[in-house]
């Protein structure tokens, strides 16, 4: 079916107008609606209450001339430019160049107009006109895009970034909602930004989601902010749109993998004409490898999905991050090919700001990180030199004692020196020892490698070890209750925990007292608790005893670096089980730390 343009004849003669019908009737290319007027006048009304698409204007009027006409139409009527034809009777050279310079497209002779040159004439003039239109639209296009980009890049924090590009992608498609739908690393996700805010029922039956009922699907959608859900082909969403009849964008499966995240525009199957009738041929590729169809979960009748694709370092298959959506739902809403294009080309913007907002958040990050090692580095020089002074003194007092009076001293005076060298030298052997531990755990760089582990036996032996140490005024009780059989930990980093807590224990119990510890098996994890009758802590410093070179305000003079809790706390951690503490001021304090039995096989990988 072809188009129906509306050609608007404006000429005092009957006979001329009669003739310009017939022949315009018989084009077979074109189909055309007349209008007709015999005077300035009258086709100056026409103009008012008809969009012509083309003007066929005599240059002589009974009321005025085609020139007079022609200026008065283009200052009261014409927005935009219509192409304009001037007929006249004389072939006169100087009236066609002043038509022309007003903007005629082209200029008649009368006596020389044939079937054929005004068929040929009035189609040209149509063609470029869609063309100077199509031009426009273009340059308006790109107008908005760049002023969208501007807006969308002005930040470098990515939440105002993607709150920006919804409130500008719903302006531009004037549009009901915008939605950025962003993917995990296993490709489910969750909407981080939004145009509205709507119940989750309501997103629900906006995206088309319906009542359906979970069938178990591993990763099913979450009504509040999930859309896609687990496992099915890479989906090629596609769409044939018409300038008339504008096809909606519609999805359907690939059963052939896409290896790559692309985005392409398929190239047109056939030339396009100037009819509005013509398909063009329009094609997405989305490489989603975890998706439910679009067509369910996104509604594709009322929603327009392009990727928000990342550049990744280099290598030509990009990083699918995730989705930008438009969302119409109230009245009918056909997607445009333009439409298309232009979320594409936001979408890109939109890829380029949030790259550079990751970038500056690493960035940020790194130097967070950089200088909190630059504090811990210095925490270690200051602990280390205080820590080291009062035992190298010791050592030092005792080697020269034995050095300058051994023969003086008798066999358990000179034993007496060499156990403060030994004990004092363990204590700073200790020292570094956590020091590089601690180290480790600021870096992120912990070797964990679990066994199989007996616990009743690995705890009898600590706490044995312990008791030789404790000396009289400590008493060690261990309890024991369930089945701690099959645990499997790493056996250095448990023992860590265990001497940080219990040295910790008898060393804030400087009067001596009982110290409990209790192991508790459970079918899928083991408990233990240790338990003083020490000094306490105060409420106000048991927020950060975990940090490290954190100690309690009131420990005076009892020696210390306040790495115990943190070094407990990181081997804890490891094990993927947590650690907490109750304390009362004068009362004693209770640690208890949670691991499970086996870590889970991701968690065993990462680490």
């Amino acid at each position: 079916m072809l188009d129906t343009w509306t050609l608007l004849i404006i000429d005092d003669c009957a006979a001329d107008r009669k003739i310009y019908r017939r022949y315009l009737l018989k084009d077979p290319h074109q189909s055309y609606k007349i209008l007709e007027a015999d005077c300035a006048e009258d086709g100056l009304a026409l103009c008012q209450k008809n969009h012509c698409d083309v003007i066929l204007l005599d240059f002589c009027l009974p009321d005025k001339s085609g020139l007079e006409l022609f200026d008065q139409m283009q200052q009261e009527i014409f927005k935009t430019s219509v192409p304009v034809i001037m007929l006249t009777g004389r072939g006169d050279e100087e009236v066609a160049v002043q038509a022309m310079k007003r903007g005629a497209l082209d200029y008649l002779v009368k006596h020389h107009v044939t079937q054929d040159v005004l068929q040929l004439a009035v189609r040209n003039a149509i063609k470029q006109s869609c063309l100077q239109a199509q031009l426009s639209k273009t340059q308006e296009r790109q107008r908005l895009i760049a002023t969208t980009a501007l807006r969308i890049r002005q930040s470098l924090n990515l939440e105002q970034i993607l709150n920006t590009a919804v409130a500008e992608v719903q302006q531009l498609l004037k549009c009901d909602r915008v939605m950025v739908y962003q993917f995990d690393a296993d490709k489910n996700g969750q909407i981080v930004a939004s145009s509205v805010e709507s119940s989750p029922a309501a997103l629900c039956d906006r995206l088309g989601a319906g009542d359906q009922k979970d069938t178990g699907t591993p990763g099913r959608r979450d009504a509040e902010n999930s859309l896609i859900a687990s496992p099915c082909l890479p989906l090629t969403v596609s769409s044939s749109f018409s300038t008339s009849s504008r096809l909606p964008l519609t999805a359907s499966y690939s059963q052939s993998p896409i290896p790559n995240t692309t985005l392409r525009e398929a190239a047109p199957t056939a030339t396009l004409s100037t009819s509005s009738q013509s398909p063009i041929p329009y094609t997405y590729e989305l490489g989603l490898c975890n998706c439910v169809s679009i067509k369910e979960q996104f509604n594709t009748k009322v929603n327009l999905v392009v990727p928000i694709n990342l550049s990744n370092n280099g290598n030509p298959t990009p990083k699918l991050w995730g989705l930008l959506i438009a969302h119409h739902n109230s009245g009918e809403r056909h997607w445009q090919a333009e439409d298309a294009q232009m979320l594409n080309e936001v979408s890109v913007q939109l890829a380029i700001a949030i790259q550079q907002a990751e970038l500056l958040a690493q960035t940020q990050a790194a130097l967070a990180k950089e200088k909190q090692l630059n504090i811990f580095k210095s925490q270690i020089i200051t602990t280390v030199s205080h820590e080291y002074r009062t035992p190298l003194t010791s050592i030092l007092a005792a080697a020269s004692t034995l050095v300058k009076h051994s023969q003086q001293l008798d066999e358990s005076k000179q034993q007496r020196f060499l156990g403060i060298i030994e004990q004092k030298a363990r204590y700073m052997s200790k020292l570094v020892d956590n020091m590089l531990l601690v180290n480790q755990f600021e870096l992120e760089k912990p070797k964990f490698q679990p066994i199989p582990l007996n616990l009743l036996e690995f705890f009898s032996d600590l706490i044995e070890q312990e008791r030789e140490t404790a000396g009289d005024r400590h008493e060690l009780i261990f309890k024991i209750s369930g089945n701690s059989q099959g645990f499997c930990g790493d056996r250095g980093l448990l023992q860590q925990i265990f001497i940080n807590l219990i040295s910790n224990a008898i060393k804030y119990s400087p009067d001596g007292g009982t110290v409990e510890f209790h192991l508790i098996g459970k079918e899928s994890q083991v408990i233990f608790s240790i338990q003083d009758q020490g000094i306490g802590i105060p409420m106000a410093d048991q927020e950060n005893l975990f940090q490290s070179f954190s100690r309690g305000s009131n420990v005076d003079t009892i020696p210390g670096t306040g790495l115990g809790l943190a070094i407990a706390k990181g081997c804890v951690e490891l094990h993927g089980g947590n650690i907490s503490l109750f304390s009362q001021v004068g009362q004693g304090t209770k640690v208890t730390v949670t691991l499970p039995k086996m870590l889970p096989m991701d968690q065993l990988s990462s680490s």
